[in-house]
């Protein structure tokens, strides 16, 4: 039943279609919405319309960015042989805030699940094995998740980096199994950089 208007039950509607939103705070959120003043609603609204017009993914690692390349990737501060492989730009995001990893990233965009039928050709591994092939790499850090799809994703690249003659190491086990990344404190991920092993 429409108990608020199709205005407002719409936008119950497109909010809970959101990652994580479900019903009751797709409302709560309708409704802090409806009483914010017009000029936040529109900051917003021109918020989300220039992220989505204006991100695209960076050219050399694939996170998202406004600039081509990424700020990490045009830092000339940054050792270019050595590059870490996250599932995802927050995962990213988390290594940064550690101030403790001086290399570059690539960014996969997910992870090889078979059992929700993503495989090697749905993230972005070609693309890593063509910058391998490009560039002179000394390292690849293996910063997948540490559950099911995290681990089958890092053997998957191990076996076909390994035989290039790249050192292939993989973070320690500082990180929780079943964890996500992003919400790891910054010395568990600094203990798990700097305790990573070759594979």
């Amino acid at each position: 039943m429409n108990y608020y208007g199709n205005p407002i039950t719409r936008l119950i509607e497109e909010l809970s279609s959101l990652p994580g939103i479900g019903g009751k705070s797709a409302q709560r959120l309708a409704f802090h919405i409806i009483n914010m003043p017009i000029e936040r609603v529109e900051s917003l609204s021109a918020a989300i319309k220039e992220a989505k017009e204006n991100v695209k993914y960076c050219s050399v690692c694939q996170n998202l960015t406004d600039e081509d390349p990424c700020p990490v990737c045009s830092n000339s501060s940054r050792d270019n042989r050595v590059i870490m492989v996250v599932e995802d730009p927050r995962d990213m995001a988390a290594y940064e805030k550690t101030r403790e990893f001086h290399g570059v990233y690539h960014v996969l965009h997910g992870a090889i699940s078979p059992m929700l039928g993503i495989g090697p050709q749905d993230i972005k591994l070609k693309e890593l094995l063509a910058r391998i092939g490009e560039n002179e790499v000394d390292e690849l850090i293996l910063a997948t998740n540490p559950n099911v799809e995290g681990e089958a994703t890092a053997m998957y690249i191990s076996r076909l980096v390994k035989p290039l003659g790249v050192k292939v190491t993989r973070i320690a086990n500082g990180v929780p199994v079943g964890g996500d990344l992003e919400y790891i404190d910054e010395v568990t991920l600094s203990r798990a950089l700097e305790g990573r092993r070759e594979m």
